[in-house]
């Protein structure tokens, strides 16, 4: 008889070592489920307040970078350099502001870049009083810059006939044909030969 009780004892202790260690785990679990919705919801409300944080930077710069759209009438033309054509519209009533694709000059070309585009409206006097907006396509950034120097040059003769003397001196008028020559068979580039070798 006392060998029942021992092991009816040992079986409630080893029942109630159960459940305990069943109530911690569960605890343990609500507690860990606890801190991982807390985590997630943390995050998530981090990466909202990100988002519309990047959402209104975003919106201001395109606010102060939005270029300024003309109206009114105009005077079109074509300019081409390399493998670049500019497609120029120059309106006479304005102040001064170049939209290239888009965007302002200042975010297109660099500084050098900048002063070629602006040579012909400098040497003519009418730098702040017109409003000119390119559409170039093609070729690099040299190319794109003369290109739209020949175009604005075009344009203000159209618009003004008696700046085609000043504008052909300094030949901003007609088109540079040159290219890059090709390269040839047999030679490293379009005329540079391989190093002869007496033996």
């Amino acid at each position: 008889m006392p060998e029942k009780k021992t092991t009816t004892s040992t079986t409630k202790k080893s029942e109630a070592s159960e459940k305990s260690t069943a109530k911690t785990e569960a605890a343990k679990t609500t507690k860990s489920t606890a801190k991982t919705t807390t985590k997630t919801a943390a995050k998530s409300t981090k990466t909202a307040t990100k988002e519309t944080e990047a959402k209104s930077t975003t919106a201001k710069k395109k606010q102060e970078k939005a270029p300024k759209e003309f109206q009114g009438e105009f005077t079109p033309a074509i300019g081409r350099r390399k493998r670049s054509v500019a497609q120029v519209r120059v309106y006479p009533k304005g102040s001064g502001a170049i939209v290239v694709n888009d965007k302002k000059i200042e975010d297109f070309f660099d500084e050098d870049r900048i002063h070629v585009v602006y040579q012909p409206l400098k040497l003519t006097g009418q730098q702040k009083d017109m409003d000119i907006s390119i559409l170039v396509k093609g070729g690099g950034i040299q190319g794109q810059a003369e290109a739209a120097r020949l175009g604005i040059s075009r344009a203000l003769i159209k618009h003004d006939a008696d700046l085609t003397a000043t504008l052909k001196a300094k030949g901003w008028t007609t088109r540079d044909p040159r290219r890059v020559e090709r390269k040839k068979p047999g030679l490293k580039k379009a005329r540079r030969a391989p190093q002869w070798s007496k033996r």
